[in-house]
């Protein structure tokens, strides 16, 4: 089945060639194509797209669908690159024991926090673990989200950790947008490991690390990184046994301190660093002459009230800027990129062009999709968002709260309204 959208008021992010993340001042640019049609052909990636004057009339003619979507501005659909989305019930008692005073460490301090949600995870079957994992999904889906890196770290021990990189699997399975999963045994130090944190990092290397690999469960490894959770040491000993399996690393680093994450993630060829409250201009200065991306993630520093990441520094350096959810339920219950978008702009001081390429091509660099998602390239799969009748890309950051989506599109199914506006030709 092939779909035609035609009478498109704006492309945007629309140009071949599109692999890499982007930097400095190509972070301010989207290249766009007005008074525009697009062509996903029967595989689901973008055949053709242009200008409505330049469209061969036989595209039109051969096409399955045709939608007009006058005055409507199509983008790429954003790719979330650092989420926790597995993970079992909630933890709102903790946000209003927040309210009321007590620090993330306090928490984490009396049983909650991480430990809170792998003890809940514990007790769940992996199919409700996977049905309200998957209602999640269904969510972000709907507010735009075409690319999903999922984390594991709810489980702490090997049984557990493999049941939520299982359900990662069973949720890229069964849905059409791309999955990247994520292992991260190193998100807490366990209780039965309170006083022998090297010990847990052992069980990890030596245990979970071999079976996740021989599953083939995870594409890339993650390590918290920051007092209290795992060192410097430890994170490369963790990141170096991943890569002895081909699994790639990233780090949680510099959310609480200048942790050190930040340097052990680029020594160790990790794809990505995130979190990034901390870092500093040294920090700055080394993701800018790396490969590796910084990811920012706005979401938890709104909720936890934090300092924000230097975000225009990192532009102006020139390092490679992805914008993620990190959609959990401890620091960031939320899994709305329109609001990271907003957030960023607000918050960080980013353009709308800077925020939309930090969430898109960006992004799906940081999980090894640069080829396939992030851009409106022919050949690249053909998920896009197609919005209500807005002004311009500054609306959608402007207004996040509003509901601007109209339709996405992914793998040749359409999600949201433009079913109602339908022509067959």
């Amino acid at each position: 089945m092939s779909i035609l959208l035609i009478n498109i008021k704006s492309l945007l992010q629309a140009g071949d060639g599109m692999t890499s993340p982007k930097r400095g001042e190509e972070m301010s640019r989207v290249q766009s194509v007005d008074d525009a049609y697009l062509l996903i052909g029967n595989d689901n990636r973008i055949a053709e797209y242009g200008r409505m004057d330049d469209m061969d009339p036989k595209i039109q003619e051969h096409a399955s669908y045709v939608y007009d979507v006058s005055g409507r501005i199509v983008l790429p659909c954003f790719c979330d690159s650092h989420t926790h989305l597995v993970y079992a019930g909630n933890r709102e008692q903790e946000f209003v024991d927040k309210i009321k005073g007590l620090s993330y460490g306090e928490i984490a301090a009396r049983g909650g926090g991480i430990l809170n949600s792998a003890a809940l995870l514990h007790t769940y079957p992996e199919e409700e673990l996977f049905e309200e994992s998957a209602a999640r999904v269904r969510e972000v889906i709907s507010k735009g989200t075409g690319a999903l890196e999922i984390k594991s770290g709810y489980g702490l021990n090997l049984e557990d950790e493999l049941k939520i990189l299982r359900v990662i699997r069973r949720i890229s399975d069964g849905f059409p947008l791309p999955v990247r999963a994520t292992f991260l045994g190193a998100h807490a130090v366990p209780g039965r490991f309170a006083f022998n944190r090297k010990g847990y990092v052992s069980e990890i290397v030596n245990s979970m690390l071999p079976e996740v690999a021989k599953e083939g469960l995870a594409s890339y490894c993650d390590v918290f990184c920051e007092k209290g959770f795992f060192s410097v040491e430890d994170t490369e000993a963790i990141l170096d046994a991943a890569a002895k399996y081909g699994i790639r690393g990233t780090v949680h680093a510099d959310q609480m301190s200048c942790s050190g994450g930040v340097e052990v993630g680029i020594r160790c060829n990790a794809v990505s660093v995130c979190h990034l409250e901390y870092a500093g201009d040294a920090q700055i200065k080394l993701l800018a002459s790396s490969d590796t991306i910084a990811t920012l993630l706005p979401g938890s520093t709104f909720f936890m009230n934090m300092k924000y990441a230097r975000a225009g520094d990192l532009i102006r350096a020139g390092a490679a800027v992805a914008l993620a959810s990190n959609y959990n339920p401890g620091s960031s219950p939320y899994g709305d990129m329109l609001f990271m978008l907003g957030l960023a702009c607000v918050k960080y001081g980013l353009t709308p062009e800077e925020a939309l390429n930090a969430a898109t091509i960006n992004g799906a660099c940081a999980m090894g999709l640069g080829t396939e998602c992030g851009s409106v390239s022919r050949g690249k799969l053909g998920n896009v968002i197609i919005t209500e009748k807005i002004p311009s890309l500054g609306y959608m950051p402007y207004a996040f709260t509003s509901p601007l989506i109209n339709t996405v599109i992914l793998g040749g199914h359409l999600y949201g309204k433009l079913q109602d506006t339908v022509r067959r030709d």
